[in-house]
């Protein structure tokens, strides 16, 4: 029988990570709140815990964000055609409480709009989203005290969504609560925050990525259905899970996840699809049938060379060269020296998407961030990609600036606005390309070089490998010439005073 001691021991908790014990930009960052924390710091003895921490910076980085887009609410958007670009302070939330709707009272997927769409153009769940704030949207007074309310009710609503995307994150990987502060302090994030509604599905999904991580493959199932029923990027996350369980042969929780999130999806979409068919096809519909638009390569390439791509050559060519890295990231996980991370495999799939679409969206940002903390908590990295996609913030805003400005051509020019398109694109590039060098070399992965395996893997975390395929089978050759720590399965390198008791 095991003693007292022992016991203990083994059930410690595992001390949490420092990133300014091995991150250079955290140790610098540090210096502005007293220098990097000190091995002697009572942690978890004070009510600033590090996820409490986390919350209030994020709270308090989208009320920057908020101050941001006061030029607009003050008049930008209802006042002159190009003051709400060149503040670079656009929403579409002001723009739509009464182009679609909201402000006559009509129902969404069931009543017709008078102007050029016939019907809401978004998901359900987001359409609900948008409706409760037209209803907490006091109706009297001008329709701009209405627009300016509007906004402000639902900025409350996309804060709150805010603060659990930061807590979400800061909870997933045990060991790493600190790293929520990436998601916290994101320039992109602030920005494009209150543009339109993409946070609900990104709180949904980084809920539900929270939920796989403790090993709750039905709630997380549930969450992701919920958040593709508000967008539908999330539903690519179960291409990655169903690759990575074939690997490890988890097919019981995967077989959970995926039932956990049809039932959920069918439950908010049917009501729809039942009594409003026509209204709930429309954002269907409408995606298919966009043309080229802003910020895709595709833009570019028309600009660049005159070349009018039909609407059905570009869904044709971007649905192939979606697939073909799909295929990719497939090969790259069943083929890799050690089972992929959950969390790097999800970013790429999502920024494939982003990659190959016909159009981006400044907001589309958000759908990344929490991904590319999870992925590569290294700050370094992280702004540097987070540099590109502000750039490409004001770029936009610019660009539009320019075009709506007439003879005076206030702004950035069609040459300008392809540059920070390439920006937006190459940031993305470059930080799939780390992620990817990750793979292939696990021992430079941040979060395996601190002792973990998945930590937001699930019953992934730890597991044993049941198929892999080519060099899986074999040893990395490269792990000789590393000079780092050398880390093993799910295993955690000796601390110094550890290695002095043994």
């Amino acid at each position: 029988m095991p003693s007292a001691e022992t016991t203990q021991a083994s059930v410690r908790e595992p001390d949490p990570v420092r990133p300014t014990k091995d991150d250079e930009i955290s140790v610098a960052g540090s210096e502005l709140i007293g220098g990097p924390i000190g091995r002697r710091a009572l942690l978890g003895t004070s009510w600033w815990t590090p996820v409490r921490v986390v919350a209030l910076v994020a709270i308090g980085m989208f009320a920057l964000g908020l101050v941001q887009k006061a030029p607009c609410y003050n008049g930008g958007w209802f006042f002159g055609a190009s003051t709400q670009y060149t503040h670079a302070c656009y929403s579409d939330i002001p723009h739509l409480y009464q182009g679609r709707g909201f402000a006559d009272g009509l129902v969404p997927y069931f009543d017709k709009l008078s102007g050029d769409m016939e019907y809401l153009e978004y998901p359900v769940l987001t359409g609900v989203f948008m409706e409760v704030a037209a209803w907490l949207t006091p109706g009297s007074g001008t329709i701009q005290h209405q627009e300016q309310w509007y906004w402000f009710v639902n900025a409350g609503m996309l804060m709150a969504c805010a603060a659990i995307i930061a807590v979400c994150v800061s909870r997933t990987h045990v060991r790493r609560p600190w790293d929520g502060l990436l998601v916290a302090l994101a320039p992109a994030f602030a920005l494009t925050a209150t543009i339109n509604w993409d946070l609900l599905a990104v709180a949904l999904t980084a809920a539900a990525m929270l939920m796989w991580s403790r090993g709750r493959p039905l709630a997380f199932g549930v969450l992701l259905g919920l958040a593709t029923a508000a967008k539908l990027y999330p539903f690519l996350l179960l291409g990655p899970l169903f690759v990575l369980c074939w690997r490890a042969g988890k097919w019981r929780p995967f077989g959970t996840a995926l039932g956990g999130a049809v039932v959920a999806w069918v439950a908010v979409n049917l009501p729809v699809m039942v009594f409003a068919f026509e209204g709930w096809s429309k954002f269907y519909t409408f995606s298919q049938e966009r043309g080229v638009d802003f910020g895709s390569f595709w833009l570019i390439i028309a600009q660049r060379f005159d070349y009018p791509f039909s609407t059905e050559t570009v869904n044709t060519f971007a649905t192939l060269l979606m697939l073909a890295s799909a295929v990719g990231i497939a090969a790259l996980t069943l083929t890799a020296p050690r089972r992929p991370r959950f969390a790097q495999l999800a970013f790429l799939i999502v920024a494939a998407f982003i990659l190959t679409n016909k159009v981006y969206s400044p907001q589309y940002v958000l759908w990344l961030v929490p991904l590319a903390v999870l992925a590569r908590p290294k700050w370094r990295d992280f702004l540097i990609w987070q540099a590109c996609e502000v750039a490409y913030f004001l770029g936009i805003w610019m660009y539009l600036a320019y075009t709506t400005s007439g003879d005076a051509h206030k702004g950035l020019p069609t040459e300008g606005y392809q540059f920070v398109i390439a920006l937006h694109l190459a940031g993305t590039l470059y930080l799939c390309a780390v992620i990817v060098r990750d793979i292939l070399m696990p021992e430079r992965d941040v979060v395996r070089r601190a002792g973990d395996d998945d930590p937001s893997g699930g019953v992934l975390d730890g597991a044993e490998d049941v198929f892999v395929l080519g060099a899986a089978a074999r040893p990395p050759r490269h792990a000789a010439h590393f000079d780092g720590p050398q880390v093993e399965w799910g295993s955690r390198p000796v601390r110094e005073d550890e290695e002095r008791s043994l």
